[in-house]
């Protein structure tokens, strides 16, 4: 793209061999490799839809709004003029703008509410595309995801606050969820003192007399999360135990709830979203569950989330590929495109690697989620999402730090959209659980049910035999599941699984070069180095031009 620059009585220089600016495509049809997962794995009857939604995503319009949203970060209000209590969250309107969006595509319950085969995959295409444009979007959606099964359990909450969730009208306002088009969840689990260990949650919930499974909660929570939504899940320590509590932002009388929001988060990255630190001042809440039996619930609404951790780093993954990629082809040093120049052409090879294979696991863990009703994918469902989530979350840093050393300075400045998912790549290993809860997680599942270890052996099946680097890889892997597992290597455990699964995924329905480069580069137990390091006699040329955003 060329241009001239100086003042009005001359130019001091053409501006020339710079790429032009990624947008205004869609960004379902231009990723090949989202396009046929989707399909593969059930969500064939949702292409023009994610494909409206691509292109609505892709738009420059939706692109500009993901920046407002991020240069212009919430804004707490603790007070109203006359000095009461207000705790509201202020947005910038470029926020509300993809908010809206998101929930007419029913990102936030579009499963729960309008059930068919494929749901869950048909929108976890759609959370990928979605978090490439704005990640912060992506946490309340998440959060009204993954509490909406556990809300259906109790018939009582459920019968009113259901059809709030899943309408298809985003209102932002801060009044009664009764009085409102739609409504969205938050949670709170962490304090000071416990971190990742909630049990050492001290925030009490104290029984109102006379009222059926109604509390008052007097505590903290040093993360909660989305604060401006209509009500959260949240832990305390109820006389039986540790429970989870339904807690609405305004009490069924229509009196705003003692949640006292101290202060939003400084955050690293996810800057468009809020995130708080609250105290509860006797606020009112609904027990949700058995009395004492909070972590189970508070767990499986975390199974929901966790998956949107693994398809917002894909997300991730997919969009810095994309930018560099699309920057290498345009770019031109020392008379030659830097595609052409072999080693960039390594470097980025192993990135799209790592994008699609990210990408084909994510939609597979996503079609688990759509059968629970056949054994085999959920006891698939119970051990690859948390080896999932340790191992694509893990990658996405590397992943987003390679792929703006691609772009080089133009990816390091705040135009770019390369400094936001670098910032914004950690947080989904931090989120709903770290590495190393993760990769216990796995264990757990695996010495509480042998079945999970079964089903990733059966998932493996129909691609031993096809390249005899994943057949080792493969042998290796099962053996590992087979021996009691250690704690101190249940990380290398995950890799294991989660790069077997990936291998398996890519010869099965990846081009030949795609599975050659993947196997060649994974399967070795030595490897795990600098990306750009893919061994000689690859085909790596139709690696980069299938990463390359149509």
């Amino acid at each position: 793209m060329g241009g001239f620059c100086g003042s009005p009585d001359g130019q001091t220089h053409e501006v020339l061999n710079q790429p032009t600016p990624l947008a205004d495509l869609d960004l379902f049809t231009s990723d090949r490799v989202l396009a046929e997962a989707s399909a593969r794995e059930g969500a064939a009857w949702a292409a023009a839809r994610l494909r409206a939604l691509g292109r609505r995503l892709g738009s420059a319009e939706m692109i500009e709004a993901g920046f407002l949203a991020n240069r212009n970060p919430p804004i707490l209000r603790s007070f109203d003029r006359f000095g009461r209590r207000r705790d509201e969250v202020e947005f910038h309107p470029a926020w509300h703008a993809l908010m809206e969006l998101a929930v007419a595509e029913g990102l936030h319950t579009g499963p729960w509410s309008d059930p068919q085969p494929g749901a869950h995959v048909a929108r976890a295409a759609a959370f990928y595309m979605l978090g490439q444009v704005e990640a912060g979007v992506q946490c309340p959606m998440a959060m009204t995801y993954g509490a909406a099964p556990v809300i259906r359990r109790e018939p009582d909450i459920a019968a009113e606050w259901l059809p709030r969730l899943y309408s298809r009208r985003y209102d932002p306002r801060f009044a009664p969820a009764a009085g409102k088009a739609g409504a969205l969840m938050g949670m709170g689990m962490t304090e000071k003192q416990g971190g990742s260990d909630v049990r050492a949650n001290t925030t009490r919930a104290e029984p109102i007399v006379g009222e059926d499974r109604v509390f008052r909660l007097v505590g903290h929570k040093w993360f909660f999360s989305a604060p401006m939504c209509d009500a959260f899940l949240v832990l305390a320590q109820a006389p039986a135990g540790l429970s989870c509590f339904f807690l609405p932002r305004w009490t069924p009388d229509g009196e705003l709830n003692a949640l006292r929001l101290q202060r939003l988060k400084d955050k690293l990255g996810d800057r468009a979203n809020a995130s708080s630190e609250v105290e509860f001042e006797g606020a009112w809440a609904w027990l949700i569950g058995e009395e004492g039996r909070g972590v189970p619930a508070i767990l499986e609404m975390a199974t929901y989330t966790r998956l949107d951790c693994v398809v917002a780093s894909a997300g991730l993954m997919r969009q810095a590929v994309a930018q560099a990629t699309h920057h290498a082809a345009q770019r031109t040093t020392f008379q030659r495109r830097l595609t052409d120049h072999p080693l960039m052409t390594n470097v980025l090879a192993d990135l799209a690697l790592e994008s699609e294979a990210a990408t084909v696991l994510a939609l597979r863990l996503a079609r688990a989620f759509d059968r629970l009703d056949e054994p085999h994918e959920a006891a698939l469902r119970r051990l690859l999402t948390p080896a999932a989530k340790y191992w694509v979350c893990k990658r996405t840093s590397a992943v987003t730090a390679e792929a703006l050393e691609v772009i080089g300075g133009n990816g390091f400045v705040e135009e770019s959209v390369m400094p936001r998912l670098y910032r914004q790549a950690p947080l989904n290993s931090i989120w709903e659980g770290s590495g190393n809860l993760m990769a216990l997680d796995a264990l757990r599942a695996l010495s509480r049910s042998p079945e999970a270890g079964e089903a990733v052996a059966a998932e493996l099946e129909p691609a031993r035999g096809a390249d005899a680097r994943l057949d080792r890889y493969i042998a290796g892997a099962l053996d590992a599941l087979a021996r009691t597992p250690d704690e101190a290597d249940a990380r290398r455990l995950c890799e294991r699984l989660v790069l077997a699964v990936q291998g398996a995924l890519l010869v099965r329905f990846s081009p030949g070069e795609v599975a050659d480069g993947f196997c060649a580069s994974r399967m070795d137990e030595g490897s795990g180095g600098a990306f750009g390091t893919l061994p000689q006699g690859l085909n790596l040329k139709p690696i980069v031009e299938r990463a390359m955003p149509l």
